[in-house]
């Protein structure tokens, strides 16, 4: 599949925008004794990051205004319900922020909202990850572990966040006592991210040159792309990157995504360098991005048997 950017840029930012504010949520429910200062800045960079991700998704639409309307088929549509889920999201994140900013007694916030924050964001991955393992002919997605993938990608995202803002707010020890989870969830992302990749590249396609063109021959070879020119199919499913560019980036989203962010949260709790969150943040965000989209190129479409591949 062909990626865009707005879908790349909306799961990225909304997933770690779920994973911050899950973060907070529990540790409000398990007392850990947070400034409600910083909770509150907290959830407004979560308010924030949806936002975003919200915005960049309409540059996904062919027509914006009508954006609307993409709520409409809820009952069928898991991209429907996302549509809908999503802005619940925002209201009860910003409804929380706002009380403790401008609440008299901040304390007095019921358990209720952090309860309800870590609901909505549960189903809000499942919604986003269902719009692509319903898909039964991309065998890639088609699983399980999508919607594993995309829940705990963006809980160690929202887990390296939340220890960054701890460090760059004024609550270190906040980010000290995340360490051992910002490392257990990342690694845990990690192991399930290459179980992904391993069943993945032991697929075999169900669709053959035979089925997609009709011949039964058992010797035919593709010579040309079935047209002259390009069209929506070329463009729209298959991602145009050479071979070794997407071996590299296979590489490339585990090194960032996974493997130096995990060395970093070490480096910080073991040596006390602080900092190390401040720096696994940007190099985990475009671990990340690298990420989503290697999980939309890998994706095969049953029609570039016949429009991509050129023997």
């Amino acid at each position: 599949m062909n990626p865009a950017l707005s879908i790349i840029i909306f799961t990225t930012l909304a997933g770690a925008a779920q994973g911050l504010a899950v973060v907070l949520a529990l540790s409000q429910l398990l007392g850990a004794g947070l400034d409600n200062t910083f909770v509150a800045r907290s959830l407004w960079v979560a308010v924030a990051l949806a936002i975003v991700s919200l915005v960049a998704s309409f540059f996904h639409l062919g027509r914006p205004l009508r954006a609307w309307r993409a709520a409409m088929m809820w009952r069928t549509s898991w991209m429907s319900r996302e549509v809908i889920v999503l802005p619940v999201f925002i209201l009860l994140v910003g409804t929380w922020a706002g009380v403790l900013t401008f609440s008299a007694s901040p304390g007095d916030v019921t358990p209720l909202l952090p309860l309800a924050v870590i609901a909505v964001s549960a189903l809000l991955w499942y919604c986003t990850a269902m719009i692509y393992a319903c898909i039964r002919f991309i065998q890639e997605w088609a699983h399980p572990l999508t919607i594993v993938n995309y829940t705990v990608i963006g809980l160690a995202s929202g887990l390296v966040l939340a220890g960054a803002l701890g460090v760059a707010w004024g609550q270190p020890q906040f980010a000290a006592h995340l360490g051992a989870w910002a490392f257990a969830i990342t690694t845990l992302a990690w192991l399930t991210r290459v179980l992904a990749l391993r069943r993945n590249a032991r697929l075999k396609p169900k669709s053959t040159l035979q089925s997609a063109t009709g011949i039964k021959s058992p010797g035919i070879v593709q010579k040309s792309m079935g047209m002259t020119g390009g069209s929506f199919n070329t463009r729209e499913f298959f991602h145009h990157a050479s071979v070794a560019a997407f071996r590299r980036m296979k590489v490339i989203f585990q090194l960032c995504a996974f493997a130096l962010p995990l060395a970093l949260v070490v480096l910080a709790v073991a040596s006390g360098w602080s900092a190390a969150w401040l720096v696994a943040v940007p190099i985990q965000l475009a671990g990340v991005l690298a990420e989503r989209w290697f999980f939309f190129a890998q994706a095969r479409h049953p029609q570039n048997l016949y429009y991509q591949v050129v023997s």
